[in-house]
């Protein structure tokens, strides 16, 4: 099975729930001179990992390994970029088609994205339980 993983460590355990910290660096980021660079760059993301069954069994600080089946990344890809620029380029399509105006149609495909964001602040729950990640420690298979 393919899936996306990366490297972090334990910042937080809280019962089953875990959280890591994950340095995503740009490849730019490793050259010797990215220090003197503006091109290089590299982000700090924390990602919860919940229903931890061995989370006792983790410190904070240790070197961890999350990780999410390929499928589960293209359904977050999908649900946080594909269907907003499906609506996005819909919603411009049928307003300028109804009103002729650009600047009207602009508007409403951006403020369409209002009500999609607010479903998904809803459903977050629903939606963690369908898109999860798994964790495991740094030199275990």
């Amino acid at each position: 099975m393919e899936r996306i993983e990366h490297q972090g460590i334990v910042e937080k355990i809280d019962g089953q729930k875990v959280r890591v910290r994950i340095v995503q660096a740009s490849g730019c980021a490793q050259c010797k001179v990215a220090g003197h660079c503006n091109a290089s760059e590299t982000k700090v993301k924390m990602i919860d990992v919940a229903g931890v069954s061995d989370a006792s069994a983790l410190r904070v600080g240790d070197s961890v390994r999350v990780w999410a089946s390929a499928t589960v990344a293209f359904r977050a890809l999908l649900l946080c970029f594909g269907v907003p620029f499906v609506l996005m380029v819909a919603t411009l399509a049928v307003a300028v088609s109804l009103t002729a105006d650009e600047t009207l149609g602009g508007g409403l495909a951006l403020l369409s994205l209002a009500p999609y964001y607010g479903l998904l602040y809803l459903f977050r729950r629903r939606i963690g339980k369908s898109v999860s990640f798994h964790i495991q420690p740094v030199g275990t298979l």
